[in-house]
């Protein structure tokens, strides 16, 4: 139910999805889906707070696996390039739960969870990168994170608007930003 759900959503976004086009597209009955959510921004939270857990997963194996500052940062570069193209209209859906939460009260307390461990999963990808080229952090937590979405969020939109480079570049962006970062002062 929650991946049709996150199907849906994602292809149709926030505004334009009801709990009967989920419920079609899900085979389930429109009963069975008010049995497990109250209404459709309790499903929404749930399957993009479900879904971002499911990313977060991925850059941790990446922070454990790498065994050099070049390899960290190339390795993150190109695990960002992959889950934005695999999953851009997922992505998508964040952003678009991320502008409804400026709106919708109700959404404030899920996206801020959420951005919170998308925060926390960057800063462990950033104190890696300062351990293995042995410096003090040079960024804050919420810098770094506000970096790196602000890069992600424009290459999403470039992608999906058809723009061949900007998984190239978005990969490039991401290497300056760790050479700013941990390479300036080294």
């Amino acid at each position: 139910l929650g991946e049709a759900a996150l199907q849906t959503l994602a292809e149709l976004g926030y505004a334009r999805t009801s709990l009967r086009e989920i419920a079609q597209k899900a085979r389930f009955s429109h009963g069975v889906i008010h049995y497990y959510f109250n209404d459709k921004d309790d499903l929404i939270a749930y399957c993009v707070r479900d879904y971002k857990s499911k990313c977060v997963l991925r850059y941790d194996q990446i922070v454990d696996a790498a065994p050099s500052y070049v390899e960290l940062v190339e390795t993150f570069a190109a695990g960002l390039s992959t889950t934005l193209s695999e999953d851009a209209k997922l992505h998508r859906l964040w952003y678009d739960l991320r502008v409804q939460s400026l709106f919708e009260e109700r959404f404030r307390a899920d996206v801020e969870e959420i951005d919170g461990k998308l925060e926390n999963m960057v800063w462990r990808v950033m104190t890696r990168a300062f351990a293995l080229k042995d410096i003090e952090a040079t960024v804050t937590p919420a810098l770094a994170y506000a970096a790196l979405d602000g890069l992600f969020q424009t290459a999403l939109m470039r992608f999906l608007d058809g723009d061949a480079s900007a998984l190239p570049e978005l990969q490039t962006q991401i290497r300056g930003f760790f050479t700013l970062c941990c390479e300036a002062r080294s």
